[in-house]
């Protein structure tokens, strides 16, 4: 029998939901963000964070050690190897951690620790050149750094950030280097530029920065001196009135791989007016909603929508949920019907380099600290949820894995490697049927 009696093909499924996903976005930028898909098969899976969630919503292993409604946290949504990173805001002190909330959501525990379990094994394999065995150790070294970090806090010890003072392993010497190599001064010097007629204005960056409409621009200026100031939820401490002037605007160009298409801008307010590097870059990015919601039940929606309004809140709430130190820019504003997040532009933005690690040992450490940080920030993030009960979560997961830690880590262990090659599958389906489309 030659034809199908199931709608069982793969190939045809990554192809018709890359496609849907990615219709909406003009010609050039699909082709742009297709480019960076196509780099490897890690540039694949981080642009196709939909077909995760498309994959593991209702995968059945959820109930062997979660699937109650305690063992949910908020999520960072997009979890992966390199949504790990140095930062820092107001008070310029470097923090290493998750500083992406575009997709977080409310939801159990494992959905990022799956993702960054794949992510680790399409890491490993491409940028730090792990054999098989290597691999398989990291992913041990990242399950255990979870779970012991829940068990360690199951009492409800409050839980730090990782700090330069607290940093271990090959984050001390990556953190060491981005306190001394990067500041605001250095960042406004990389982004900004002195008139001396009108003072401080983006520079002209082609590729990265380009030019926003008058009337865009003018009703973008408005909104952050006025209606986006009443999101912020505590006033920020500077009482100069000027301190929310808008000093200039552009649009930032060719940012991200998974959400290369969304409208994102930069301005440039007055902050302080001690000296000349005390201004501040807002990051105002187009929120849309997670990849998980179009997956969401009616009745779910429904709840979703009467919790968050619109996706501005849903973004704010997570990181004041998650996040040790929040950002105090963040906020939220809408322009032209469409919402946007608000938040400051970290002068310490930088990605662990994992290619420049030596040796599998090293990468070890890091992957252990990659599972310590996701376990603080679910901790964090199901105390803002259960603040009458904020040993709840921790102590849910340690009561599903009591006993079953081994077996814990084959489950997430095996599912992470089998997803990896899954993913690889469906890059190579990706390169032959976009690229060669694009050739045609």
């Amino acid at each position: 029998m030659s034809q199908a009696l199931t709608g069982h093909n793969r190939p045809q499924q990554v192809i018709e939901a890359i496609q849907q996903t990615n219709s909406a976005l003009t010609t050039a930028t699909r082709q742009a963000k297709f480019s960076k898909m196509a780099a490897s098969p890690y540039r694949f899976f981080r642009g196709t964070n939909h077909l995760y969630w498309d994959d593991v919503w209702h995968d059945w292993r959820f109930a062997l050690f979660g699937g109650w409604p305690a063992t949910q946290t908020w999520l960072q949504g997009d979890a992966h190897a390199y949504n790990f990173g140095a930062y820092g805001h107001h008070d310029d002190q470097v923090r290493y951690g998750m500083d992406d909330f575009d997709d977080a959501l409310i939801g159990d525990y494992q959905y990022d620790l799956w993702r960054l379990a794949v992510s680790i094994v399409l890491d490993g394999r491409e940028n730090a050149e792990l054999a098989t065995k290597a691999i398989e150790k990291a992913l041990k070294k990242l399950i255990q750094g979870y779970y012991q970090t829940l068990a360690d806090h199951a009492d409800g010890t409050p839980v730090e950030a990782v700090t330069l003072e607290s940093a271990k392993g090959p984050l001390k010497p990556f953190m060491n280097k981005v306190a001394d190599k990067q500041s605001r001064a250095r960042m406004l010097e990389k982004w900004t530029t002195l008139d001396e007629q009108k003072g401080r204005l983006f520079a002209e960056r082609p590729g990265k920065l380009a030019n926003l409409p008058a009337d865009v621009a003018s009703q973008l200026s408005r909104t952050i001196e006025h209606e986006y100031q009443q999101t912020l939820q505590h006033p920020v401490k500077d009482s100069d009135p000027q301190h929310f002037r808008v000093k200039d605007t552009a649009r930032r160009l060719d940012a991200g791989t998974g959400s290369l298409g969304v409208e994102r801008y930069y301005v440039l307010i007055e902050g302080g007016r001690d000296h000349e590097h005390d201004d501040i870059v807002l990051d105002v990015k187009e929120q849309v909603a997670p990849e998980a919601y179009r997956l969401m039940s009616a009745d779910q929606k429904r709840a979703w929508r009467r919790s968050f309004p619109n996706e501005g809140i849903r973004h704010a709430a997570a990181f004041h949920a998650i996040a040790e130190h929040p950002d105090p820019y963040l906020g939220w504003l809408t322009l032209n019907d469409r919402v946007f997040s608000v938040r400051e532009r970290s002068p310490f933005k930088k990605d662990f380099p994992t290619h420049k690690l030596s040796g599998n040992k090293s990468y070890r450490k890091l992957a252990h600290q990659w599972g310590q940080i996701l376990a603080r920030e679910h901790l964090r993030g199901a105390q803002a949820l259960n603040q009458g009960d904020p040993t709840r979560f921790a102590n849910a997961v340690c009561q599903r894995l009591k006993g079953r830690e081994d077996l814990f880590v084959e489950v997430v262990s095996t599912l992470a490697v089998a997803y990896a090659d899954c993913v690889e599958q469906d890059y190579a389906v990706f390169i032959d049927h976009f690229l060669a489309t694009a050739s045609d």
